[in-house]
């Protein structure tokens, strides 16, 4: 998935330990074959490949997580949307060449976008690509689900306290012994940009950065972050970070996502109305570096202690925000 996973766990014994972190990497490799679309033979290629032709028939994971897309999709009327594809293939490209996507092909992949054109069905489990061409990215939703399954599989070893990492995504179980939870440290922009290391602590609960500490391309004096709108096709302009803590991997991987291109306002509208959802924005121009948080992060910060700007825990892990 474009991306390292580490585990972190505490075991009764080592035998026990190798066996379930085992098998939790061979569950995150077996996600990988289904929804990469770096691998010319996962599900989701193949998938991809027969767009145009009809319904097609897929596994229970990739429908799942095509489920949970559709409705935030639906939820921030196309702000997140797995069919934006084609046009995250011109902006990988855009950030090799330095160069803006061609107007003509920018048109074309754009035409292909749009998450009504994503049909399920469930009593079939099959999926529907209506438009030949279409290509499906699951960047902002696969790893969080990938991690929540490796955490799965950790527990049916009987192993609770662990942390789950997927490059900008954890998932955090149970907390280390003797401890409040996990503190991980987010670094939204580069070490030399100033800005704060937040220090969150958690305990059964994931959180997800996306920002573009380091993918990005400036074209003619922009800034292009390599978080595309599917709305509009254009990557977003300008530095910034979104930390979004959920209750699962797979949603605060997405909402991470979409708030990004929301922005600040409509993000924090969007996080205010899922239940047990809590972010945190940052965003740098001319005058410094902004922040606004959602209502619920101070409640997170202070009375349920879930979670801490201030240190503590153990274990201390960083997400630097790449998607």
């Amino acid at each position: 998935m474009g991306t390292e996973f580490r585990l972190i766990l505490y075991a009764r014994d080592a035998q026990r330990a190798e066996r379930a972190a085992a098998a939790a990497f061979a569950r995150i490799a077996q996600l990988d074959q289904i929804m990469s679309d770096y691998r010319e033979t996962s599900e989701l290629s193949a998938l991809c490949r027969r767009a145009g032709s009809g319904w097609v028939p897929v596994s229970s994971d990739l429908f799942r997580v095509l489920v949970v897309a559709q409705e935030i999709a639906q939820r921030t009327n196309g702000a997140f949307d797995v069919t934006v594809g084609p046009v995250v293939r011109l902006w990988r490209h855009a950030r090799r060449t330095g160069e803006f996507p061609d107007a003509e092909r920018l048109a074309k992949a754009r035409a292909l976008v749009g998450y009504a054109k994503l049909q399920l069905d469930a009593r079939r489990r099959a999926v529907r690509l209506i438009l030949p061409g279409m290509q499906l990215d699951l960047g902002g939703i696969a790893k969080g689900y990938a991690a929540d399954e490796a955490m799965k599989e950790l527990r049916r070893f009987g192993i609770e306290r662990a942390l789950v990492v997927a490059g900008g995504d954890i998932v955090a179980g149970a907390p280390p012994p003797k401890a409040a939870g996990w503190k991980i440290e987010v670094l939204p922009f580069k070490p030399s940009s100033g800005a704060e290391i937040r220090q969150l602590l958690l305990s059964r609960r994931a959180v997800s950065t996306s920002g573009d500490a380091e993918q990005f391309v400036e074209i003619n004096g922009v800034r292009y972050s390599h978080i595309v709108d599917p709305r509009t096709g254009i990557g977003l302009i300008g530095p910034s970070s979104v930390t979004v803590i959920a209750p699962t991997g797979t949603l605060s991987d997405a909402l991470a996502t979409a708030a990004s291109v929301l922005g600040p306002q409509q993000g924090s509208e969007l996080i205010d109305s899922v239940a047990g959802a809590a972010a945190l924005f940052l965003w740098r121009d001319h005058q410094g570096i902004h922040s606004r948080a959602s209502k619920r992060w101070s409640s997170f910060v202070g009375r349920r202690a879930i979670l801490s700007e201030r240190g503590g825990g153990s274990d201390a892990r960083k997400a630097n925000g790449e998607r």
